[in-house]
């Protein structure tokens, strides 16, 4: 368990009740990796989300990899060779791999350690239960994802633009 006082200092957990931060702190770990890690792969089932005390996590996907020579069989049976690349990087005080609280529950991205990171993890199976329990919390906690899932969209589209100019 960690403090729930701890995460009252971060933005996405505003507005929650000291209950509900204790709820979450009963759920929680606190982590430290390396540069290099990998948190998780797209289309992974993600089993906790994240918020990042320390360090910069990359989220990327995986693309075909123009450099290298594909064949058309390696493209009919999905055998392309691809490479990562990074579409926007989570700091400090961010939270990242929402989609552990949101059906299907698996990895819209990938997720890499791009420093050394302190990362305190929720355990997702621990909250669902919870918020089934507790309706009122697990609508505030949807709504919060919600806001994220809207922010990081805006700030695709705006990189994406930033892109064409």
């Amino acid at each position: 368990m960690i403090s729930p006082e701890l995460l009252r200092r971060y933005p996405f957990f505003a507005g929650l009740s000291h209950e509900h931060l204790v709820s979450l702190a009963n759920a929680a770990e606190e982590m430290s990796v390396e540069a290099g890690h990998n948190f998780f792969q797209e289309e992974d089932k993600l089993d906790c989300f994240y918020l990042l005390v320390k360090g910069s996590i990359g989220i990327g996907i995986s693309v075909p990899d123009r450099e290298a020579k594909q064949n058309v069989s390696g493209q009919l049976l999905g055998e392309l060779k691809t490479k990562d690349v990074t579409i926007s990087t989570v700091g400090t005080g961010d939270v990242f791999a929402w989609s552990a609280l949101i059906s299907p529950y698996t990895a819209t991205a990938n997720g890499k350690a791009l420093t050394d990171c302190q990362v305190i993890a929720f355990d997702a199976e621990k909250l669902l239960k919870l918020f089934e329990k507790q309706p009122d919390f697990g609508y505030l906690m949807s709504q919060k994802a919600s806001q994220l899932i809207r922010n990081r969209l805006r700030d695709l589209r705006i990189e994406s633009l930033a892109a064409y100019a």
